[in-house]
């Protein structure tokens, strides 16, 4: 039987990708190999987000390239997929010729049964895209506009996973908060890919790309639906946007303990100036009011959140900013990046990446000390 094997680089939303790529290979008659030096096919699930993780998808198909070199065994059928199709495909093909087909992440649908190892846990992707549009984000070019899939498919999904003996699951989703309001049609990449000509003021609010909920809004609707299934003991959900997080969300986390008591929550930065450069749709109050909410439905509720240093124009004072945010949330977790300009984003047309690379590590080792090795003995489980 032929047999394929899935390398996978990123997010949980790339794991769970790679997850239903399984299914669809099985449902074709392959078999999963053991590794990838002895497999027919070999998929490479990328991820774009920052040129660090471009760089392990070129190392690691250098690797491949060279052990099957002095290899007797003929070179595995390579395909790439994940984030890094946004380059399109002549690119992809000029900088990793080895390649023998690009598979768009946008084609990994949710009609294919996905292959789970875990026998306990399980993702769930609720919806694929996104239409936030974020300065330095590239997953809108990536995974393209954002669709929501249908709660009954959700749901069937959901009881599937039960009759397995499954008992916790995790929602996906670029803006997972924001299922069931989308708007069709959004225009903005036309906009983005002009290669010139518009600023920052041009781009439009990424709240106008979605719907306002006309009662309980869709997500809180959803969570109450899955919540229902009694064999299902834990709900997680990643990853939300402030914008979006709504006070019947909050409420519902304080009500309904089968939700996790993690809440992962993105500030990207703690400084209003910066968070406008990066069109992020709120401010450091509303940050902090959502947060106080969160804290007075249920005192025992972890934070953690995304933080990105150096990002074009970051001035020390700005910075400090995410470092007095720090200290008076408490975050349990962050992770921190730094800044990396992603070709085709509106951050890579319209700012420049002024800030050295040594002044953004020592940001990056700033938040790291406040927040994730302060915290090191008592770190939340992320899954």
């Amino acid at each position: 039987m032929p047999s394929y094997f899935i390398h996978t680089f990123g997010c949980q939303s790339n794991k769970s990708d790679s997850e239903r790529i399984a299914g669809d290979y099985q449902s074709r008659g392959f078999i999963e190999a053991v590794s990838w030096q002895r497999c027919d096919e070999l998929v490479i699930n990328t991820c774009a987000v920052r040129q660090r993780a471009e760089d392990r998808v070129l190392g690691f198909l250098y690797n491949v390239t060279e052990y099957f070199k002095g290899s007797a065994q003929s070179r595995p059928k390579i395909i790439l997929t994940g984030c890094m199709t946004h380059h399109g495909n002549q690119k992809l093909l000029e900088i990793m010729p080895e390649l023998d087909e690009i598979l768009p992440v946008n084609e990994v649908g949710f009609n294919q049964t996905a292959i789970r190892k875990d026998e306990k846990h399980a993702w769930i992707p609720i919806s694929t895209g996104c239409n936030s549009f974020c300065t330095y984000c590239i997953v809108p070019y990536s995974r393209g506009r954002e669709r929501s899939r249908s709660k009954e498919e959700i749901l069937q999904e959901v009881q599937k996973l039960v009759d397995q003996n499954y008992e916790e699951i995790t929602l996906l989703g670029m803006n997972v908060n924001s299922w069931g309001l989308e708007k069709v049609g959004i225009g903005f990449r036309k906009l983005m890919m002009r290669d010139e000509g518009f600023t920052r003021k041009d781009l439009p609010q990424n709240q106008s790309a979605y719907l306002k909920p006309k009662d309980v809004p869709p997500f809180v609707a959803l969570l109450q639906d899955i919540s229902k299934f009694k064999q299902i003991k834990m709900i997680r959900f990643l990853t939300s946007n402030p914008w979006d997080f709504h006070d019947e969300l909050i409420e519902e986390i304080g009500r309904n303990k089968k939700i996790d008591r993690y809440v992962h929550l993105p500030i990207q930065s703690g400084s209003n100036e910066v968070l406008y450069r990066m069109n992020r749709g709120y401010t450091r109050e509303k940050y902090l009011e959502i947060v106080h909410k969160l804290r007075a439905v249920d005192s025992k509720i972890l934070l953690g959140t995304d933080i990105i240093v150096g990002f074009p124009g970051e001035t020390d004072e700005e910075f400090q900013e995410s470092v007095d945010l720090a200290k008076e949330i408490g975050w349990g977790v962050a992770f921190v990046a730094m800044y990396s300009p992603r070709p085709g984003t509106a951050s890579w047309r319209i700012y420049k990446d002024d800030v050295p690379h040594k002044i953004k590590k020592q940001r990056w080792e700033i938040l790291d000390e406040i927040i994730n090795k302060k915290n090191l003995s008592q770190r939340p489980k992320v899954v």
